[in-house]
């Protein structure tokens, strides 16, 4: 009985998952790809790529809270059977994300003197701007296919996300050849050839999921370019009341672990390189947890949008079965793999290798609590999002990453002479008390009925 109750939404939560775990990986990739490739061109060009796309993001966590936030909007009225909800929530997503691009703007083209006053030298800040100046004409375009993303997941066809975000891989990998090292009587242009690759990369992945938006004989009714000229304040409204704190939320979270590299550079240069390694391992097994917290946002605001209070608790807890199994095995790659998979990110005949392979072993040994705590969190972020609760777990978050997880591991480190060992539990502390606070809330309000009231129309 148990089993046949859960079986389709296991099967449903995975067909909505597992696509985008792999267009999450997909988009680290191209990443990895960026920073490899210029790695290769100079040392310098590199650094300014690190420092230049770190900037880039900050403001792009910033900017995703509307594409990411309407998700559980959409997924609601199509449930509802609100076709012209399902339009005015999309089309005024996209108008919010093109407005903070505009915004954006300035501060990546005059991006120099900012630079500057954080610190960086004036050949890494210089390099840093002409980067920015033309990736930042890229904003809008990462933006909408952000919005579009959510639309499409919303409808259940997260399938042809994935299949796009993996054609940009060959692509941005092809672009960067030619531009950046003059291949193919192309000029050399370093660090703005990878720029410009990056662009075109994201104006073609933004064509094809527009043309399928489009053609998908699913999302004909809702016509959502239909009078995409005319605004719709009501609906701005409420998608920016949804989004600004999920933009809030993200960069208190990558703020996190941009303090915790910082305070590694306090103590040491191979601990920085073994923390580095270290978290880049995280992070890819942390997308399947990322993919189940975008699926969670549908199943749940599905489940909001009927009104049904036993689907949502059946969908919610599939979700973290799924994720407790994914976590178990990244657990057993931690324990039985640790030094392996350090030694990838290493040169055998540095002679610093064997130090940092011992210290990034030890590191996720760690990772291991990291797991679980950053898997809960995420996922509870996922369910508030999908019952359209976003401000109160901006708070949350905030309180949890930084009034206790930085002090934390600060205290643990330094004080405490944990080193950094120290600095990882404090940010295990801080996630876990996260995880807590945010998965009590969604239980709490499942409970008393907060969030299976249907979806009102805006």
């Amino acid at each position: 009985m148990t089993q046949s109750r859960y079986r389709p939404h296991v099967l449903a939560t995975l067909s909505l998952g597992l696509p985008l775990i792999g267009s999450h990986l997909a988009r680290m990739a191209i990443g990895v790809g960026d920073t490899v490739m210029i790695g290769w061109y100079g040392v310098e060009p590199l650094a300014a790529l690190v420092i230049a796309t770190s900037f880039f993001h900050i403001l792009f966590f910033l900017g995703m809270g509307f594409g990411t936030g309407v998700m559980g909007v959409i997924a609601a009225h199509v449930a509802a059977g609100r076709e012209t909800e399902v339009r005015r929530g999309a089309r005024m997503a996209l108008w919010l994300s093109a407005g903070f691009a505009a915004l954006a703007m300035p501060l990546m083209w005059w991006s120099e003197p900012i630079l500057l006053a954080l610190g960086q030298t004036p050949a890494i800040s210089a390099l840093s701007q002409d980067y920015l100046r033309i990736a930042g004409w890229g904003l809008v375009l990462i933006l909408w296919q952000v919005t579009l993303s959510s639309y499409l997941a919303a409808l259940e066809r997260t399938q042809v996300v994935m299949w796009v975000t993996l054609a940009g891989l060959p692509l941005n990998l092809f672009l960067n050849w030619v531009l950046i090292f003059g291949n193919l009587g192309a000029p050399e242009l370093g660090v703005r050839g990878a720029a410009i690759a990056s662009v075109v990369v994201q104006a073609t992945q933004l064509v094809l999921l527009i043309a399928y938006a489009r053609w998908l004989p699913k999302a004909r009714r809702y016509h959502l370019f239909q009078r995409f000229w005319r605004p719709d304040w009501q609906a701005m409204g409420q998608v920016a009341r949804i989004g600004w704190p999920i933009g809030l939320t993200m960069v208190a979270e990558g703020g996190l672990f941009v303090a915790s590299n910082i305070m590694m550079g306090w103590i040491g240069t191979a601990e920085l390189a073994a923390h580095g390694i270290a978290l880049q391992i995280t992070s890819i097994t942390f997308m399947a947890h990322l993919g189940l917290s975008n699926a969670a946002t549908v199943r749940v605001g599905q489940a909001m949008g009927r009104g049904d209070r036993a689907w949502m608790r059946d969908a919610a807890l599939t979700v973290v079965g799924l994720s407790l199994m994914f976590a178990a095995l990244a657990i057993a790659a931690y324990l039985l793999f640790a030094e392996p998979l350090v030694r990838l990110y290493l040169d055998p005949t540095d002679p610093d290798a064997g130090a940092i392979v011992a210290l990034g072993a030890m590191l996720l040994m760690y990772a291991a609590l990291f797991q679980l705590t950053d898997a809960f969190q995420v996922i509870a972020l996922g369910f508030l999002r999908g019952v359209q609760d976003t401000q109160v777990p901006m708070w949350i978050a905030g309180f949890s990453y930084w009034v206790v997880g930085m002090p934390a591991a600060w205290a643990l480190a330094f004080p405490l002479d944990l080193g950094p060992a120290g600095l990882w539990l404090g940010l295990c502390v801080g996630l876990s008390v996260a995880a807590v606070l945010l998965m009590l809330r969604f239980w709490r309000g499942l409970a008393r009925g907060d969030w299976t009231a249907p979806a009102a129309a805006v």
